[in-house]
């Protein structure tokens, strides 16, 4: 859940693809996103997770959905055969929908994301540039694309209000993201000390442990 620091509620939810192992246990897709991210199950993987996303849509009207994309899937045409399904459905469902995508799958091909999110965005969809501030070689291409929102990357907000160099890295990235007229979000917070120094610090919305932990459903 992420929840806008002003305490107005629930901005939006984020939805986490997780599979199971032989035991049962629940595997982030931190641990395997990454082994096949450019294979054909990594677009497999994220049709799936768009379709599920347009069905919470269209079954709830009251809810707004970030999910994470790979830059590939943009351009697969089974991906986009399912996105424009979805958009297609009754309900403006894209006006809900949130792409989330990492600033490394975004630096690699920004060409291809910066054409996508200009035919995208028209119809309603947002988009997410999440891990902001990981890998600085995004700045140069920041102003090129159309992101509404950028996640601070977690390295720069856990314990940021007993860390002094941290409270300086987010403080900028916060900058950066309001000249740009981006809202900023702050992922990765975990105690009520940093949710209040981040909300002071200026940050429009708050993700992390501290509000909840990801609720695993079939």
């Amino acid at each position: 859940v992420v929840l806008a620091a002003d305490h107005r509620g629930v901005a939006f939810y984020e939805g986490l693809v997780r599979v199971l192992d032989e035991s049962g246990r629940v595997i982030p897709a931190a641990l395997f996103m990454p082994l096949i991210e450019e294979t054909d199950l990594g677009r497999e993987v994220d049709c799936v997770a768009l379709r599920h996303a347009f069905a919470l849509l269209k079954e709830r009207a009251d809810l707004r959905v970030s999910i994470n994309i790979s830059a590939r899937s943009i351009a697969d045409a089974k991906w986009r055969r399912v996105l424009q399904n979805g958009l297609q459905e009754k309900g403006h469902l894209g006006d809900r929908l949130i792409f989330e995508i990492s600033e490394t799958s975004a630096m690699q091909l920004h060409e291809v994301v910066i054409r996508f999110m200009a035919e995208i965005q028209p119809q309603g969809v947002a988009f997410a540039l999440d891990g902001f501030g990981a890998g600085m070689t995004a700045f140069r291409h920041l102003k090129d694309f159309l992101f509404d929102l950028v996640k601070i990357d977690k390295s720069f907000v856990q314990g940021i209000a007993d860390d002094s160099d941290n409270q300086i890295l987010a403080e900028a990235l916060m900058m950066v993201a309001h000249q740009f007229e981006m809202f900023a979000v702050a992922d990765g917070v975990e105690t009520a000390k940093d949710a209040s120094f981040l909300t002071n610090l200026g940050a429009d919305c708050l993700q992390g442990y501290h509000f909840g932990v990801p609720k695993f459903e079939l």
